[in-house]
């Protein structure tokens, strides 16, 4: 039975990170607004992520800084200070994140199944959802939905884009050619694909009449990966890593034929901008963690790894098994990535 059987007044959302999971988040919390309008939302979430959805509609997003320890706590707290709400919607199962929960007040807390509910999250909520099988993220946070009493729907993203951000794009792609953007670095460096494949991918890329576009974050080991595939193409390449905001960013996605890239945020935001994604996975489940409109176009040697590395079938395996290893990335070959690119770009 549905928690609530008419519109609550008031929601909040807990789900602070990763971006990834946060554009997830995005489809489900929109689907709330959709059926219930008048529902007053409040959306707790990491700092780096507000900057990506902190004007989204209708919803009163709260930045929250992790690195602030309890005194961020304590900020969130005093800024929901005489605020009740119908229920707080739980999705991050980081004890952080359930220590959180203590000081915001709502009649229900709603938290994953306790089969899931990792780090102890279900000490922290006084309803769970039923889900215990759903494989990708994005659906086990429209189980969030369904139980609260919105019917399931197609997922769809509102991100708004500035005049400004999309300027961005015209300012620094040149206009004259439909350009492939390739976000090359994943939350680990072994989970990014090869180099020098990433800047033989670029030059055939080329040779077919696109740009190529690097997007990445500023942090200095993907700065350093983008020169080194600058470093080895034939050709020239429009490198963006470190230089967009997050909205930047995702402009520059939403403007793009094709995103390439590995588990990352940046595929994930291409998704919310109806960006097709050719997904390169080797460590991680992309049934659970893919690009959830592009599974046709996903590359993976997962399922050989997994199965090879725990000696069991898939259906054996727990759906968040990974894959350990520096080398699983290199037997993804340029012509698996190639295939569904001359498919997406009519080859």
């Amino acid at each position: 039975m549905a928690l609530f059987t008419s519109a609550p007044n008031s929601l909040c959302i807990l789900r602070l990170s990763a971006i990834g999971d946060v554009c997830h988040a995005v489809a489900a919390v929109q689907a709330i607004q959709k059926e219930w309008p008048t529902t007053k939302i409040t959306w707790i979430v990491g700092k780096v992520e507000a900057q990506l959805i902190h004007d989204l509609p209708d919803i009163t997003v709260i930045p929250f800084d992790k690195k602030l320890g309890l005194a961020g706590m304590k900020a969130i707290w005093a800024q929901l200070k005489g605020q009740k709400f119908d229920a707080l919607v739980h999705m991050q199962l980081a004890l952080r994140a359930s220590v959180l929960t203590l000081g915001i007040k709502a009649k229900y807390k709603v938290g994953f199944n306790r089969k899931r509910a990792k780090e102890g999250q279900w000490l922290f909520t006084n309803r769970k959802i039923k889900d215990t099988a759903s494989t990708h993220v994005l659906d086990s946070f429209y189980s969030f939905v369904e139980y609260l009493g919105v019917p399931k729907s197609k997922p769809t993203w509102n991100i708004p884009l500035s005049s400004a951000d999309l300027s961005f794009v015209d300012e620094h792609i040149p206009t004259n050619k439909p350009y492939v953007v390739i976000s090359p670095a994943a939350s680990k460096d072994e989970r990014n694909w090869l180099t020098e494949r990433y800047a033989q991918l670029t030059d055939w890329l080329h040779t077919h009449g696109y740009q190529v576009v690097l997007c990445g974050s500023p942090s200095e080991r993907e700065k350093q990966l983008g020169d080194n595939i600058e470093s080895l193409t034939q050709l020239p390449i429009i490198n963006l890593i470190g230089k967009t905001s997050l909205k930047q960013l995702t402009a520059v996605l939403n403007k793009a034929q094709v995103v390439i890239a590995p588990d990352s945020g940046p595929a994930h935001i291409a998704t919310t901008q109806n960006t097709p994604v050719v997904g390169l996975y080797g460590h991680s489940n992309p049934k659970r963690t893919g690009p959830y409109n592009s599974f046709p176009y996903v590359v993976s040697v997962y399922e050989q790894h997994v199965t090879t590395q725990h000696n069991k079938s898939i259906d054996e395996l727990k759906w968040s098994t990974r894959v350990k290893g520096n080398h699983i990335m290199q037997d993804i070959s340029l012509d698996m990535v190639k295939t569904p690119l001359k498919t997406l770009l009519n080859l």
